[in-house]
This record gives structure tokens, sequence and C-alpha cells, in this order.
């Protein structure tokens, strides 16, 4: 089947357009009252039940972006193309992709069927569907309710992701941690049941002599918040407190996917935080890998304790860059809202880049300082320092779990931390309500011009 076309209008554009479309098009847009605004879609009507042609609106400027691009993903079922010229072709189709978006996995009867865009450009369909993908398949993570995605099935993607790509897994499970020395991954976990053990997932994939790119991911599978428990209305979403995992798997799959030549290593730790007679309590003291002992001020305060041993480890061997993802603090969201994940690093030069390509590829990031004068907040009277900000007054919550977190890094050449929300409350334009990705687009960005396929 032929596809339909769908054209670029704007104000300016409308009227030369509907003449070269007939008096059909022009009768049907004057009678519906188009105006081309941006990220309008007007469906022209053909013989029978075939659209003769689609009308979407673009700025003035002729520009095409993922806030406008995704309500083609609106159409009617049938096959579409881009007509010749169209501004900002794969920004616009991947706005379709992202926007096209269905969590279907619990809903019975027949889903509704969708519409399809062809691109010609084989280079372009690539680049788009490998998005795409990526973006899917942490949505997919995300919305999948906790009985589901437990620390086993969190395991089972991970390594599948990675053998699929033709790298290679090992996890820690359960007491072992304790004998491979990640003692804060096993306090945080060890009070779910068996089935649901905690371990420490580490999948590897390219060539050895390649730049050492490593991603470490909160796993958190369900936080109850442990003895310091949440209300129930703030557990409603807990499903998503792996949204850092799912994250950076993401962001592996761009890397593996597209080839960079780069040592790819990825670290989740995968727990559960439940209650039982087992659990970590308030006034604990925790060793870590690192040597530091951490006094345990708040329960709820979990995924920075199992990122702090996974994060030693991925300094032991001084990577070239070092990224984590956490959905980590509600403070995060206070200051900047569900849509800009705030992200925190020492490095200026990263730091310039994360900002230049989290503009280029709209996926927004904002840098957050690492105020040292904070730090005093996590002084403890009998340990080496609180999980939790010890000043009474409650401020600076995410400044001072990324300081927290920093405290685990001093061998690698650079390293930033990324407090993700990775969920969209209420459905946007290409981001439909459920699970999100966030920094991933971004981060591949950067990596991709620093380590440039050859």
């Amino acid at each position: 089947m032929t596809p339909i076309l769908i054209h670029a209008v704007s104000g300016d554009t409308l009227a030369g357009k509907l003449d070269a479309l007939g008096p059909v098009a022009a009768g049907w847009a004057s009678v519906q009252g188009y105006k081309a605004a941006a990220g309008t879609v007007l469906v022209v009507p053909g013989a029978g039940a075939t659209p003769a042609a689609v009308l979407f609106g673009v700025p003035e400027d002729g520009a095409g972006d993922l806030m406008t691009g995704s309500a083609l993903s609106g159409l009617p079922a049938g096959d579409y193309a881009f007509a010749p010229g169209f501004p900002g072709e794969e920004q616009a189709a991947l706005a379709f992709g992202l926007g096209a978006y269905r969590f279907t996995r619990y809903r019975s009867g027949d889903q509704k069927e969708q519409p399809r865009l062809h691109l010609e450009d084989e280079a372009m369909l690539t680049r788009v569907r490998r998005i795409v993908t990526a973006v899917a398949f942490v949505r997919d993570l995300v919305n999948t309710p906790s009985n589901d995605m437990g620390p086993a099935e969190l395991e089972t993607a991970a390594t599948g992701l990675f053998a699929s790509h033709g790298g290679t897994s090992r996890v820690v499970l359960g007491d072992d941690l304790l004998s491979q020395n990640f003692p804060m991954i096993h306090a945080v976990g060890r009070a779910a049941d068996a089935a649901r053990a905690p371990r420490l997932i580490d999948c590897t994939w390219g060539d050895e002599t390649h730049p050492k790119i490593t991603l470490v991911g909160k796993g958190v599978v369900f936080d109850t918040g442990g003895l310091d428990i949440k209300p129930s209305s703030s557990m409603l979403l807990m499903k998503k407190d792996m949204g850092g995992s799912a994250n950076v798997l993401g962001l592996a799959h761009l890397i593996m996917d597209s080839g960079l030549p780069v040592r790819l290593r990825v670290l989740i730790p995968a727990v559960e935080n439940a209650i039982s007679g087992d659990a970590f309590r308030p006034g604990d003291v925790l060793p870590s890998r690192k040597g530091l002992t951490v006094e345990i001020g708040n329960t709820d305060a979990e995924g920075r304790l199992v990122l702090a041993d996974a994060l030693t480890l991925a300094d032991e061997e001084a990577p070239d860059l070092l990224l984590d993802m956490a959905t980590l603090t509600g403070a995060a969201r206070v200051a900047l809202g569900p849509d800009l994940p705030p992200f925190y690093t020492a490095d200026e030069a990263l730091a310039a880049d994360i900002a230049e390509h989290a503009e280029k590829v709209a996926d927004p990031l904002w840098r957050m300082p690492l105020w040292q004068p904070y730090m005093k907040y996590l002084d403890s009277k009998v340990a080496d320092m609180n999980n939790v900000n010890q000043s009474g007054a409650g401020f600076a919550g995410s400044v001072t779990a990324a300081l927290f977190l920093s405290r685990f890094v001093e061998n690698a050449a650079a390293w930033a931390h990324f407090d993700i929300f990775a969920w969209t409350p209420i459905e946007r334009p290409g981001k439909p309500s459920g699970g999100e990705g966030q920094a991933l687009r971004a981060l591949f960005s950067l990596l991709s011009e620093r380590y440039p396929v050859k």
C-alpha cells in the first residue's frame, strides 16, 4: 500500500498547500477551522475510508520537535510517510515512536491497531528505532508491577540484554554478598523472602582495551520504607524505585546496539526494602565495602546505601567515566518537578557536555551543586557518617544524598550522579503517563560524540 503523505504546513504555507491538494482539502480545512498551529494535525478525507493526506502544523521557522511531532502517533490506523522536504523529519519520527508507546501486558481483549510510519532513509530508521526500542524497554521495566518485577526478574532482564549483544554477566546472590564484601546491599535486602533475595548484577560488554564506561543503577524493586515505613500514598508508585536500573539498561542497549568503541560495565544492586524481623533498623551502624561505617538515620534512605557498595566496586577499577542513575530523593522532585532531573558532578567539562547534549536532543537535565559545606549535615556521633541529613531541618535532601554518594567515588576519572524520577505523572507529548526514560538520550548523544564509531 502506498503510504499516506504527511505535509508540514504553517500559517504562511497553508493556503499554498491547500491549493496544491485541491478544493476538497481546502473546503475540509475551512469547515474544521484548521489554522496550521504548531503540533496540530488535520486528516484530509479521500475516497472511501482512506485519508488523502495529512497536514501537520509546524512553527513558522519550519522546525519540528519532540513536543509537537508526537501528535502524529494519534493518526488513524494506516501507513504514513513524510512528504519530501519535511522539516525536522528525524525528530518528528522519534516523537511519533515515543508517543505511540502503550503498556499492554495486563490488558485483555483486542488492542487498537496503531498507525505505521515509513522512513525511506535506512540510517535514520535505524537511529530512530534504536532509541524508541531503548525507551520502550525502560518503560516496560518500570511499568511492570513489583510482583512480576522482583530482583530475579530484574536480573533476567539485565543478563538477557547483555547476552543478546554478546556481553557477559555475573551475579552475587544472597549471603554471598557478605562473603564478597557488599554488606550494605545485603543489609537493605535481607528482610525480603528467599525468592526475592538481594543481589548484585554485574554485566560487561566490549573490548577491554577501550575506554571504560561504567553505569550504576539503583535497583530497589519495591520500597516500603523499611521500619521507617512509608504511608500508603507514598508506596503507590514504589514499583518505579528501580527506575535508575531500568534507565542504565536502556542506555546500555543504545551503547551496545550502536557498537560504540567502549568497554561497558553495568552494576545493579537489586533489592526489595521489605519489613520483617530481619530488617535493618534506625540507629544501626552498617559497614560498607569502602570501609566507611554508616549510621542509619532513616531506613527509607536505602537507595544510597546499595548504590554506595556498587559505586565502590565500580570505582576500584578507575573507569574513565562513571555514571549512576537513581530515583533517589523526593527533594529533587520538590525542587525541579518530575520532568527536569538534576545531575551532580565536580567535572566542569562533563557538566558542560551533559547540558549541551540534553538541550540538543530535548532530554532536559539541570546541574545542581555538590555543595561541600553541606557535608557536615551527614556527620554522625557514632560512625563515619549518617545516611541522612542530621541538621534537623531536612534541608537540601537531593544535595546531601549526592554528597553521600560522592564519599564512595575517588578513583574514577569523571563521575556524575542523576537523581531521576523515571515517571510521567500526567501524559504529555511524546510521554504517555507511566514509566519514563530520563537522561539516557542525552547521555547516549554525549557518548556517541566522545566515542564515535569509526
